[in-house]
């Protein structure tokens, strides 16, 4: 198990390496930057800007050198810790995304926990009584939740919201409370915002989720095992809760490994329309822009989070079923 896991983190680093050339070429192969972007903003404006103002521009960012130099003063910054320099906000990348990650953190992890303790139980139940009334509904439930976007489902709530209750959804605070210090009644209001915007992101996940343990389990107990275990006496419950359920929960736990990525992302769209401080409207403004530092420091995190959480999601897969543990 130590040899398989050092296997695996020795493997992340060259695969970090190639996918960090690859963010950062995929980032210069749209036609102009940064400056090219602002020029034409302050243009449409009506604001004429000299070219020896333009100059100064590219040569303060260091947009003028070969990309290579550029690739190695970007890569080098972010091992060190130095996210960059954004110039659409005027401010360093670190502050940019460690002032929405708490967020973004709170969001995705209430989100993922609705997600769970909606399609674990629901899976569970349709699959132990298929074809029945509440398998029928719960079937229809995740076919909707699955069809439906998530920014759709946020616009559906929002009318709702509004039009029966009078009541305005979209951000984590009321307007009294988005400047306020942090307090006990900041902390009530936020967890009154907070279960919208968990069951709007959390929706087709656990949708996903739920079709995957039925289908799952469905093929567990129709193995031979299980017949031969009932007919010994073993009691159905404990039958199905040590043997099939432990086999069909590997779906939850490779769920992980999405977890960590959707920390930056954040649900970009949903996130938009709900008026949400995350991450998400933030990666999508600076690939719009070209904002090389932020954009690319995004993605890198990105990156270098799906390869820890594929990894995390291997270690506990190994852990809690023996069959990969033993391959």
């Amino acid at each position: 198990m130590l040899n398989y896991i050092l296997r695996r983190v020795l493997l992340m680093i060259p695969t970090l390496a190639v996918i960090s050339v690859l963010v950062f070429t995929i980032i210069q192969l749209p036609p102009g930057d940064i400056i090219t972007s602002r020029l034409l903003l302050l243009q449409q404006q009506g604001v004429d800007v000299s070219q020896e103002a333009i100059e100064a521009m590219r040569a303060r960012y260091n947009l003028d050198d070969p990309l290579y130099l550029q690739y190695l003063r970007w890569i080098g910054g972010f091992l060190q810790g130095d996210l960059g320099y954004s110039v659409q906000f005027g401010q360093s990348v670190n502050h940019l995304i460690w002032e929405r990650l708490g967020y973004t953190l709170l969001l995705t992890t209430t989100a993922t926990l609705f997600a769970w303790l909606v399609a674990f139980p629901v899976g569970v139940f349709s699959a132990l009584r298929q074809y029945s009334l509440l398998d029928y509904v719960a079937t229809v439930l995740a076919f909707l939740g699955l069809a439906t976007p998530s920014f759709l489902l946020a616009l559906v709530l929002m009318y709702l919201g509004y039009a029966w209750f009078g009541i305005p959804i979209g951000g984590l605070f009321s307007p009294e409370f988005a400047a306020a210090p942090w307090n006990g009644s900041k902390l009530i209001d936020l967890l009154k915002h907070l279960w919208i915007p968990a069951v709007v992101l959390g929706t087709a996940g656990m949708a996903g989720l739920m079709r995957v343990m039925r289908a799952n389990l469905l093929d567990e107990l129709g193995k031979p095992y299980v017949q031969t275990a009932l007919a010994k006496g073993l009691h159905p419950t404990r039958l199905v809760i040590k043997y099939p359920m432990r086999i069909a929960i590997n779906p939850f736990i490779s769920t992980v490994g999405w977890l960590l990525p959707h920390l930056i992302s954040g649900a970009a769209i949903t996130s938009i329309v709900l008026s949400l401080p995350t991450t998400g409207p933030l990666l999508l403004e600076s690939l719009r822009n070209q904002d090389m530092y932020l954009a690319g420091s995004f993605l890198l995190m990105l990156s270098t989070l799906t390869v820890v959480g594929t990894l995390l999601s291997d270690i506990l897969l190994a852990v809690v079923d023996p069959r990969i543990r033993y391959e």
